[in-house]
């Protein structure tokens, strides 16, 4: 067996009409982008694109395994390259069960599979061009439509404060919303890491998952996993999840939760830290506040000794580091190859070679969990102290 590096939660990004919504100064989401980023700059092995349901998706995926010689693996997902995509969709669910809305994502093991359910959301939502559209139904009959596709249901970033399962959509359990038996794993979100999450006994069932949420592609693989199996494809994903046969996640990477948008409660208005003696926000006296992710855990914590997880090992983007800017950026990937090159193995003489001694301290300080972070909340990402 050996060992991938997959993200398994990105956007590809549609106006109404099912165009690509193009993004100032950078490349447009594409498949052959994210391909493309996925293989040569991130050095990622698997990704999953949560807009496959969209109609103008799949037939530009269908278009590229025509053009490029791409095709569909025996065992679910699509062999592009050197890396496997996996078809997703993420969905918002707001039915009478829950006390806000929560997003959830499905994969499907085929093109044939994902148009069926394609089909079938398009009954249910506004607009099937659009990614994260709102279903008209409950969750529970949105898990046994992919079962009965013999897809993959997991809760998405599942503590943010906005439009996630225990952040909003439930009180304290997941079973007022969903079956417990039709979840396969659990997407933890940028603010959370698997000590936090396991504060949650109900959960301790499951893996955890964590992916990028990238809407661009320098975001990609800011959050990942490494995952054990024989091959890169959705029937052995599957089997890593039910550590089936020696196949398993063996490590997640992630932001330090620190660097979150939600990670502390904060103004909604000035992003000030708050608490819940704070009537008004100390710093600009708005009465509005974001509760944060480790205060939400904090209420729903309960008792029972969590399992042995695979290590969750803080990753610092590169764009995380002060000074480190696009040229420098751009440096490190043509001399080093890879963002994950860098980020993990790269050794401080040779970084220090490229981009100077400060730069390169700066590297593996984040490398170590050694940089003093200034905690993100309210919607607004932690920072890395510069000095």
């Amino acid at each position: 067996m050996n060992d991938y590096y997959i993200d398994l939660h990105i956007h590809i990004g549609r106006t109404a009409s099912g165009k690509p919504v193009k993004i100032t100064g950078a490349k447009t989401l594409t498949l052959t982008n994210i391909l493309h980023e996925a293989e040569r700059v991130k050095g990622l092995h698997m990704v999953g694109v949560i807009d496959s349901h969209v109609p103008e998706v799949l037939d530009e995926l269908e278009r590229g395994i025509e053009a490029n010689g791409w095709g569909e693996h025996e065992e679910g997902g699509v062999q592009a390259g050197n890396v496997t995509l996996l078809l997703g969709s993420e969905i918002e669910v707001y039915d009478e069960y829950c006390h806000g809305p929560v997003h959830v994502l499905a994969f499907m093991p085929t093109i044939a599979s994902m148009r069926l359910f394609s089909e079938w959301l398009e009954k249910r939502i506004k607009n099937i061009s659009l990614s994260s559209q709102r279903m008209y139904g409950t969750g529970r009959k949105l898990q046994e439509i992919v079962k009965q596709l013999e897809g993959l249901f997991i809760p998405a970033h599942a503590f943010t404060p906005f439009k996630s399962l225990y952040g909003r959509g439930v009180k304290q359990s997941l079973t007022e919303v969903f079956e417990p038996d039709w979840i396969d794993a659990v997407e933890m979100g940028l603010s959370a890491d698997s000590e936090m999450a396991d504060q949650i006994a109900e959960l301790h069932r499951y893996p955890y998952l964590s992916n990028s949420d990238a809407h661009s592609l320098r975001k990609m693989a800011r959050e990942y996993q490494i995952v054990r199996m024989h091959h890169p494809t959705f029937a052995e994903l599957k089997k890593a999840l039910q550590k089936e046969d020696g196949r398993a996640i063996i490590a997640n990477y992630g932001l330090n939760p620190k660097l979150g948008k939600y990670y502390q409660t904060a103004c909604e208005r000035c992003f000030a830290p708050m608490n819940g003696s704070n009537e008004r926000c100390p710093s600009c006296g708005h009465d509005r506040y974001v509760k944060g992710v480790f205060d939400r855990l904090h209420e729903l914590k309960t008792g029972g000794a969590p399992p042995k997880r695979p290590p969750y090992i803080y990753q610092v983007p590169l764009e995380f580091i002060p000074g480190l800017g696009e040229k420098t950026y751009n440096m490190l990937l043509q001399h080093f190859g890879t963002e994950m090159y860098v980020l993990h193995q790269a050794t401080k003489e040779q970084l220090a070679d490229v981009v100077g001694e400060k730069l390169a301290e700066r590297i593996v300080l984040a490398r170590s969990g050694k940089l003093a972070i200034h905690a993100g909340g309210g919607g607004q990402y932690g920072k890395i102290a510069s000095t």
